[in-house]
């Protein structure tokens, strides 16, 4: 993050997460500020962080988990804005038509595990087929690697699928309520198309949703080719959510 950004950001959060001095002089914003993203960027340990700016262990988790909650509530109109516009969707499907040659493509959509340690008492509710415990990431991105919607805290043991039908998100697009642009034709005299997101094979074939076809081996040119640039299409999200944990590397280890 430039010295720019954390100054816009500085701006944004400092309101909420200045205290006053009362018994001695408060840590001050900017401090907290460094310590949330110095955490966040480097996955350092809560007893590194706690050395390096000389606060106390408890301390520092305070400051990391108010100051997470802050930027989220400044932030998340901002970088998730609900609800998306047809015009909004339209652009998106642009970008995708022209970047991966996939028309019609309003987002990409996947599930991502973020490893936590095993809660007390949770029993294999967090335990998935990675052998590691977790809650998931659900999101959907657009062409240029940007999340759109994001559902966070599911259990590690549910599938992408179930997770998605039973999320807000996916509620919403199943009752039709997110302002999808109305089917059009892709050809002048084919049929007209809907909308759609595209995902792996964990997720369930909808009217806005397409998924690969179960099992490569058979397949005759045409579907070679759709195949080919749904799985490119679908990469995105794949690359988004690399990009973030590179970016966030505390989501390399357990939570």
């Amino acid at each position: 993050m430039s010295a720019t950004e954390f100054e816009e950001l500085l701006c944004l959060v400092s309101p909420f997460i200045t205290k006053e001095n009362v018994i001695r002089e408060a840590i001050s914003a900017s401090a907290r500020l460094a310590m949330t993203l110095r955490y966040s960027a480097t996955g350092d340990c809560l007893t590194s962080i706690s050395y390096q700016y000389l606060v106390g262990f408890t301390t520092a988790s305070n400051i990391i988990n108010e100051t997470c909650q802050v930027i989220w509530n400044c932030l998340y109109k901002k970088v998730l804005p609900y609800p998306l516009e047809t015009t909004d969707w339209l652009e998106i499907s642009k970008e995708f038509d022209r970047q991966w040659q996939f028309p019609h493509c309003i987002g990409a959509a996947d599930g991502k595990y973020i490893q936590i340690q095993c809660p007390d008492n949770a029993g294999s509710s967090f335990y998935n087929y990675k052998n590691s415990h977790s809650i998931v990431l659900m999101a959907i991105c657009d062409a240029n690697y940007s999340f759109t919607f994001v559902d966070i805290g599911a259990y590690g043991r549910r599938s992408d699928g179930g997770i998605f039908r039973d999320s807000q998100m996916g509620q919403k697009f199943q009752q039709m309520q997110m302002n999808l642009p109305n089917p059009e034709q892709l050809t002048v005299d084919g049929l007209p198309l809907p909308y759609v997101m595209v995902g792996d094979e964990a997720f369930q074939l909808t009217n806005y949703l397409l998924r690969p076809y179960p099992g490569k081996g058979g397949l005759n040119q045409e579907r070679n080719i759709f195949y080919y640039r749904l799985s490119r299409a679908r990469t995105t999200i794949e690359n988004s959510f690399g990009i973030l944990v590179n970016r966030w590397r505390i989501l390399k280890k357990p939570i």
